[in-house]
């Protein structure tokens, strides 16, 4: 599914990778605040898509070479927002392959807007929420259609 919307342009990182104790990487919410607010990835910090901001963004990642990882909810949405950092010269810059789809999928955590442990994900659009198998499905935004 990601080889039909993706261009690759930015590396992917994996669920797994990312869970290493030893991971040190920013890690950037690209998706709506209603979809932040249900759940993320822990420390994860909100920059969003439709309302993202640039400069807003950058005041926040000071150090070009600092490991940076964008996720949205399957990658999609992720490999823009990385694209635009990678543009501005971040050399290390990766998109989460699967998004917090993957990441739930393979069990691990998400947190919701109090900071508590939750099993609820936001799935975005009863299309898109096909590739979510763990956690209890939450709708928070209108639904989408696929883009062809």
């Amino acid at each position: 599914m990601l080889e039909r919307f993706n261009t690759e342009s930015v590396p992917y990182i994996s669920v797994q990778e990312l869970a290493m104790p030893k991971s040190d990487a920013v890690i950037l919410d690209a998706r709506e605040i209603s979809e932040h607010e249900v759940s993320h990835i822990k420390n994860a910090i909100h920059v969003g898509y439709n309302d993202f901001n640039l400069s807003e963004t950058l005041s926040q990642l000071q150090d070009k070479s600092a490991t940076i990882v964008v996720y949205c909810s399957l990658g999609i949405r992720s490999e823009t927002i990385a694209n635009k950092l990678k543009s501005e010269g971040y050399t290390n810059v990766f998109n989460l392959y699967g998004g917090i789809f993957e990441w739930k999928n393979n069990g691990f955590k998400v947190y919701n807007s109090e900071g508590k442990e939750t099993e609820n994900v936001d799935a975005f659009s009863k299309y898109w929420s096909q590739w979510l198998h763990k956690g209890h499905k939450v709708y928070s935004i209108e639904e989408k259609k696929p883009k062809n």
